[in-house]
């Protein structure tokens, strides 16, 4: 924990006191201007990833080279480690939830998903992991109504706002 710490104190010094996740997906969602939009998603994600635990923060990082090393089998277990040491941690089964669907494990992948929403139900990053799912499988009318959900919570979010776009016109019939 202190090793993650320099940087929130140091950025928590611009940002009110009351900048909660509340406050900050409140902010997310009234804003339109993409910019401002992804400084404050950033600032989510920064809080998001944040366990509470410098042993699972580390185990995280671990986790995050070994993926990077390709290391899949190595990264799995890991990311088990930090959900048997934190399972309320949204973020450690959000980051199994990836890894899965990298590995090509869809099913495994979308059990994770589903915890992560029962977490954290305005993790637009499973959501958007939901709707590549979705979109693998051609279930497309599940796919829009996952983009959809994700621009109610991220509203400038562009993938969201063209995937809904492409989405509509495929349903609707009406691409020109």
């Amino acid at each position: 924990m202190a090793q993650t710490r320099p940087e929130p104190l140091q950025s928590s010094v611009s940002e009110a006191p009351a900048d909660t996740l509340d406050s900050l997906f409140s902010q997310l969602k009234r804003t339109r201007d993409a910019r401002q939009a992804k400084r404050i998603s950033e600032r989510i994600w920064t809080r998001w990833r944040d366990s509470g635990s410098a042993t699972t923060n580390l185990l995280l990082q671990w986790a995050d080279k070994a993926i990077s090393d390709q290391k899949n089998g190595l990264a799995l277990d890991l990311l088990d480690q930090v959900i048997v040491l934190k399972p309320d941690f949204a973020e450690g089964w959000n980051r199994r939830a990836t890894l899965h669907y990298m590995m090509g494990n869809h099913s495994k992948s979308m059990t994770d998903i589903n915890r992560v929403l029962a977490l954290e139900p305005r993790h637009f990053g499973a959501i958007a992991g939901l709707a590549a799912i979705l979109s693998d499988s051609g279930n497309d009318e599940l796919e829009l109504r996952a983009w959809e959900q994700m621009l109610e919570i991220y509203p400038a979010n562009h993938q969201a706002q063209e995937k809904v776009a492409d989405l509509t016109d495929k349903l609707t019939g009406s691409k020109i």
